[in-house]
């Protein structure tokens, strides 16, 4: 009750005393389509073509739900993926907090982690990747579900997160906040970016700081004790009108232990010994050459090298390694009347060294070629076709194995009419085997044995959509997407036990299916009060299964309802609850359903905005039905991820906005 009294309170003094203004940029957008005035180009697809006139359907998270999500988490985008329709943030470690995505229901590691199109987060960095990109630089985050290898190549079997960085403007552009919550988290970050004629320059600069939390008093905590530091700048250089360099490094450091509270404050006994300790550092540098032609044409050159190097430390075992990362990519766009085609070539090369022993190392290297060609066939259709041949070298200390794949692809896009088009999509994907995973990942790679005879698993998918929008009346805008999709995984790369407890990789004989619909609705009334409500069905199965083949820890059902009513420049206040349907155990058990709600007021002074969040205020958690620590202490054994660990938290903060 005192909760919901806070709230009345904090909505009044936010709402009274307001100035009219006539906001026009949507909170997301959840459907292909847009206010006209509110033009999205997309960078995804490559083709600077905006979302209502691409054939691919994408998602754009932007402006405004940016902004509102990084008053949620400044630290990470684990909230801003976590409350998207259709995606899934997957925790793996009930001690260091440790994530994954998910999309339609898929193992994370089918889910293609982008940084400005670079493919930097994957193998044995994907575990920590959402959780080292923090949100005050990106201008907006692209989302492609279904198969995207076209432009993306393997691991883009269930989809795509893209997230965009922001452009240095003419005009000297500031965004910081500091922010502080219930649980021990303190955030500060700065962002600034500016351009002259023939220089710009943005510089992000991000510390977090968590001390351990341990909400349930089981002596273990659901939150750890960490920081970390993130610096990236980038520099650009215009060499002249229609030719830019960019030279940009991200430095990212960060130290996070959980475990037994004993422990972590350094009072360590014979009962009080687990901890889990995880240390990392990522660098990754890029360039990009960009030249234009006149006849909007181009060529680009991207080249980024990545290394990841990660520690982990439990007691009596530690596994570490560096994981080495270059991508290389070279495309030629260019026009013929009603054609637009991407030609392109890149190198891949991935490379993880374990320290101490060489059990897991391993190293890819991968040559891909493509083409896609958008046609505008009339007004009302488009169609978007494409073909990668991709060729795969692979090896563990074990064996060494090349595939060559051939990734066709197509898409058109139906504008049947000015209310009323249709998306439909369909192709192939590859995942290269790999021993980092979920599954490995929340065992922190104990008893795994290196790869052996295993091939790389194949997919095949489509999606279809329908988006419709209309004026209900003069002041009530209503749009709808509704989305069907359909995955099959073959030789699907699963982890097996034998008689000496040891684990390792096999490919199964039967295929993994998942299908399922989204269904997204939007009501903007006045343009200041907007109403969207996102709800998804999953039936995702293994069939190499005898028993129960649903897979585990996915909800069948999912229902998002957010309320949001702002001012522009001035206030904005909004409610959220979302509905997560019972999941089936490792074990076969079902989990309990549940519901969580949220609220969040930020008001501007000028440049100045403050903000208060109140995420998970019914708090739920998984320890209310069951502990997720089984003793003894000194050697405990974890429950599987299900619910929120932490429960109720409330932050809030300053942001100036230069």
């Amino acid at each position: 009750m005192q909760i919901i009294i806070i709230i009345m309170l904090l909505a009044l003094l936010f709402v009274n005393n307001t100035n009219a203004q006539n906001p026009t940029r949507a909170i997301f957008a959840d459907s292909s389509e847009k206010k006209d005035m509110n033009e999205i180009v997309v960078q995804s697809t490559r083709t600077s073509r905006t979302i209502k006139n691409t054939p691919t359907r994408i998602e754009t998270i932007d402006g405004e739900e940016l902004d509102e999500k990084n008053n949620m988490r400044p630290s990470n985008v684990s909230m801003l993926l976590h409350e998207s329709t259709g995606l899934q943030v997957q925790q793996t470690s009930a001690t260091s907090g440790n994530a994954s995505i998910r999309m339609q229901g898929l193992d994370g590691k089918y889910t293609q982690l982008l940084k400005d199109g670079y493919p930097n987060f994957g193998n044995f960095a994907s575990g920590l990747s959402i959780l080292e990109i923090p949100p005050l630089d990106l201008k907006q985050v692209e989302i492609i579900k279904g198969p995207a290898s076209t432009l993306y190549g393997g691991g883009a079997i269930a989809g795509i997160v893209n997230f965009i960085s922001k452009m240095p403007k003419e005009k000297l552009e500031g965004d910081f906040i500091l922010n502080q919550s219930n649980v021990g988290q303190t955030n500060i970050g700065a962002y600034i970016s500016k351009k002259n004629k023939k220089i710009g320059y943005s510089i992000l600069g991000a510390a977090n700081f968590q001390k351990a939390y341990d909400v349930d008093k089981d002596d273990f905590s659901e939150l750890p004790k960490s920081n970390s530091f993130t610096i990236n700048p980038r520099f650009f250089y215009y060499i002249n009108p229609s030719t830019t360099m960019m030279l940009g490094n991200s430095f990212t450091t960060s130290t996070n232990t959980g475990g037994d509270m004993e422990v972590i404050n350094n009072k360590v006994t014979s009962e009080h010994t687990y901890f889990e300790k995880n240390k990392t550092l990522r660098n990754t540098t890029i360039f990009e050459l960009e030249k234009k032609f006149t006849n909007k044409n181009s060529i680009k050159l991207k080249q980024s090298l990545s290394f990841f190097d990660r520690h982990i430390t439990i007691p009596d075992y530690n596994f570490s390694g560096l994981n080495t990362n270059s991508y290389t990519d070279v495309s030629y766009i260019f026009s013929r009347r009603k054609h637009m085609f991407i030609s392109g070539a890149n190198i891949i090369f991935d490379k993880f060294k374990q320290e101490n022993i060489n059990t897991h190392n391993a190293q890819s290297f991968t040559v891909g070629v493509y083409f896609q060609d958008t046609w505008d066939v009339a007004d009302k259709i488009t169609i978007e076709s494409g073909m990668r041949i991709d060729n795969i070298t692979y090896q563990s200390i074990i064996f060494k194995n090349n595939q060559t794949f051939a990734l066709p692809r197509l898409s058109a896009l139906f504008k049947l009419s000015n209310k009323l088009s249709s998306r439909i999509s369909g192709g192939l994907g590859y995942k290269a085997p790999t021993v980092f995973t979920e599954q490995t990942e929340s065992m922190q790679y104990r008893g795994i044995t290196a790869l052996s005879n295993v091939t790389a698993e194949k997919s095949i998918g489509a999606t279809v959509d329908v988006n419709y929008k209309t004026n209900i009346s003069a002041d009530l805008d209503f749009s709808v997407n509704q989305l069907f999709f359909y995955t099959q995984i073959n030789n699907p790369l699963i982890l097996e036990s034998d008689i000496i407890v040891n684990d390792f990789f096999v490919n199964a004989s039967k295929p993994i299916n998942s299908k399922g619909f989204e269904t997204n609705l939007k009501f903007i009334y006045k343009e200041d009060l907007k109403l969207f409500v996102g709800y998804t069905f999953i039936d995702a199965r293994a069939n190499y299964l005898t028993t129960n083949q649903f897979l585990p820890l996915l909800p069948k059902n999912k229902l998002n309802l957010t309320m949001m009513y702002e001012k522009e420049d001035n206030f904005k206040l909004g409610i959220e609850g979302y509905y997560t349907d019972k999941q089936y155990l490792y074990n076969g058990n079902r989990t309990p359903s549940f519901w969580e709600f949220g609220f969040m007021a930020q008001k501007t002074f000028r440049k100045v905005s403050a903000f208060i969040n109140f995420e998970n205020f019914t708090d739920q958690r998984q320890s209310k039905y069951k502990t997720v620590v089984n003793l003894p202490h000194d050697n405990p054994s974890f429950d599987a991820i299900w619910n929120h660990t932490e429960g109720f938290i409330v932050n809030g903060g300053l942001k100036l906005k230069l």
